[in-house]
């Protein structure tokens, strides 16, 4: 019997942390009752009646129905395969880990508690751009997709001056596991798992044991090739997503964040008109209204009160995802060695 209300911990309670609990605390039928992050000088409770602490195991042994992480790449895995087997329901924060494995770990545990949810934060997919873009594609309207373009970057990783994300050891990766693992995520969406990958991955800009470059060309089993940058050195912040299909094309330009700094939304849709040179007609669509963040938490919490499976970032689009990011690392032969890089397969 599902509880009228569940009780929400959050492990990890800084900037993601607090956004998330905005709005888990919009769910009429969710409720944040404690919260964990090592900045808390002491346990006890906020002045909003939340408990909080500054070890996971101290809000692990609270009364809880869900667990939601957001915490650094070294700590996720660990703290959801505690969540798991205290026999909560888990919202993870991307990326699932540092490496495949991290994420393999996770999930043999996940199979041990079958009543359990799982969901990792790839909100990207549910910008309205996005949910628009695949309507169109699965509709056939403009056929079958030929080929991607992909470029997502920004100025740095915040903070890459230092911190953990400027380490390898506790984030297992740059720019594209922490920001290009989205675009990843949407493009093996909408093409399906890459078998063939060749890449370029750099650090020779800020010089950290992370990369702030990486530059990938990946083909699907139909023969389909998505070209993808990931970027560090972006000095203007830039996401964009070109799709070529048989009958035209779809531009993903822009995507609503907090930093307003990758410009308006829009969604471009034109036509393949072979009596012309190129294409004559545009739509163009704009949103003014970021709803990914709650449609996610929404969408868990439905899940979890209706008896449904997650639709999207369940376990293995995670595990997909981190295993694309991980043979774009391992295709750059010099970076392999460099950073002594595994096979993800």
């Amino acid at each position: 019997m599902v509880k009228d209300t569940l009780k929400v911990g959050i492990a990890g309670y800084g900037i993601v942390g607090k956004r998330r609990r905005y709005f888990v605390d919009q769910h009429p039928r969710l409720q944040t009752v404690a919260v964990c992050d090592r900045t808390f000088t002491e346990c006890g409770t906020m002045s909003d009646g939340i408990k909080c602490f500054q070890d996971y195991n101290r809000l692990l042994e609270q009364p809880l129905d869900v667990l939601f992480v957001c915490l650094p790449n070294y700590l996720a895995p660990d703290v959801t395969i505690a969540g798991l087997k205290r026999k909560l329901h888990i919202f993870c924060e991307k990326p699932p880990g540092r490496t495949v494995k991290d994420i393999e770990e996770v999930i043999k545990v996940e199979k041990q508690h079958p009543g359990l949810l799982l969901k990792y934060g790839f909100n990207h997919r549910y910008h309205d751009s996005v949910r628009d873009a695949l309507k169109i594609i699965k509709s056939g309207e403009l056929g079958e997709i030929i080929n991607m373009r992909g470029i997502y970057g920004k100025s740095k990783i915040i903070p890459f001056s230092g911190g953990w994300r400027a380490e390898r050891k506790y984030s297992g990766g740059g720019i594209l596991l922490d920001q290009g693992i989205h675009i990843v995520d949407l493009m093996q969406l909408f093409c399906g798992e890459f078998v063939e990958i060749k890449s370029f991955v750099s650090n020779s800009f800020w010089n950290h044991d992370v990369e702030d470059n990486a530059y990938a060309l990946m083909r699907d089993k139909h023969g389909r090739v998505a070209i993808l940058h990931s970027s560090a050195t972006q000095w203007q912040h830039r996401f964009s997503l070109d799709i070529s299909l048989a009958n035209g094309f779809i531009v993903l330009r822009g995507i609503l964040s907090d930093s307003k700094s990758y410009g308006e939304e829009e969604l471009i849709v034109g036509r393949r008109d072979e009596a012309h040179v190129g294409s004559t007609r545009e739509e163009v669509t704009r949103y003014i209204e970021d709803n990914s963040w709650q449609d996610d938490v929404n969408e868990f919490a439905d899940a979890i009160l209706n008896g449904k499976k997650i639709i999207y970032g369940n376990s293995s689009d995670a595990l997909i995802a981190i295993k694309i990011v991980c043979r774009i690392y391992w295709s750059d032969s010099e970076w392999r060695e460099a950073y002594n890089i595994e096979c993800p397969d």
